[in-house]
Parts: C-alpha cells; structure tokens; sequence
C-alpha cells in the first residue's frame, strides 16, 4: 500500500545554521527509495510516498513514521556531517491534527495559529507549570502528539510560546513548530 508522508525537520536553515539545500534533501529522500518528493518552502518540510511501510492500524502508523524519521535522521547525519531531528507523519494523520484543531482556524492569520507536532503524546500534567491565564489572549490545547498554540501577535512576541519551549517541559521530546498556513498546505500536498 502506498501512503504519502510528510517530513517535518527541525531547525535547519535557520540564521545560517545546518543548511539544507532543499534540492539535495529532495535527492535524499529519492535514495532512500521514496516517491513524489516535493519540499515545501525552505524551513524543512518535505513530502513523499512510499509502499515501504504497511500501517494497518495506529500503532503500526506510529512505528511505520518513527522508523522512517529514524532513516531520514541517519541518512542527514551521513549526507550533511550533522544531526537533525526529524519527524515524520503521515497524510492520513496530518488532516487528522488540522481537523481536530480546537481554535477557528478559518478566522486568525495564518501567523496567529500554530502547531508544534510532538514526537509523542504528552499528558496535561507535563504543562501544568504553566499559567495559561498570565498570557491571555494566548491560549493553547493539546491534541494527538500536537499542540496547539493561539498567538494573536504572532509566534515571534508571544511569551507563552517561550513558556511552552522552556526545555524542561519537552525534555525527552522531538517537537517542530509550523504556522497555520504551512499546516494547511502540507494537509494539501499529502492528500491521498
């Protein structure tokens, strides 16, 4: 069965940091065997198919993305003489997120509404130092291994954001932010 996926890497081209070509990281994911690959703007966002993985359930799902990240991340590592931490997702899952946001995604900006897909599900517990009432009009939810994050004065001058990022609430975690509209056009690009 062929199912196309997306790859979200983190913070890669940032400030002249682990660059990544994108053309390369396209012949990349081609060598490794996978299909159709197209990258979505320069900030590690890539989409492929392929019949190497067959998830019959949520589970199988889950470890058919964790083992495909697990290729990628070594295969960059080889590549480009650094680590970069990748999470791979399926369509099917992305529309899934995009679907269950809790915040009307049709109203804000597409700078305003963000999700930061999560390695694994995290419970509440692990946000509970924060106080979501010392950032309103800031709010965020949690979903399935995402978070979703209202900034209404974007993600650059939102204090829950760094609150949220503090390192010792996602340690043992992989999480990559994207904005709204990078979130609706990787639902797009990995339609079945």
């Amino acid at each position: 069965m062929t199912t196309t996926y997306a790859a979200l890497l983190r913070g890669i081209n940032v400030s002249g940091h682990k660059k990544v070509p994108m053309a390369q990281l396209r012949a990349l994911l081609a060598e490794l065997g996978h299909r159709e690959v197209r990258t979505y703007l320069r900030s590690g966002n890539a989409v492929f198919t392929t019949d190497a993985y067959d998830a019959t359930d949520a589970c199988d799902a889950e470890e058919a993305e964790a083992s495909l990240a697990a290729e990628l991340e070594k295969a960059m590592e080889t590549h480009f003489g650094f680590t970069v931490d990748c999470l791979v997702r399926s369509g099917a899952y992305l529309k899934a997120v995009a679907d269950a946001c809790p915040f009307p995604a049709a109203e804000p900006a597409g700078g305003q509404l963000h999700v930061t897909y999560l390695s694994h599900q995290v419970g509440p517990e692990r946000f509970a130092p924060v106080d979501p009432a010392a950032y309103l009009p800031e709010e965020f939810r949690l979903g399935d291994r995402a978070l979703y994050l209202y900034a209404p004065d974007g993600l650059g001058r939102s204090g829950l954001a760094g609150a949220l990022a503090r390192p010792a609430l996602l340690k043992g975690v992989t999480a990559t932010t994207r904005n709204w509209n990078t979130v609706a056009e990787l639902v797009e690009m990995t339609r079945d």
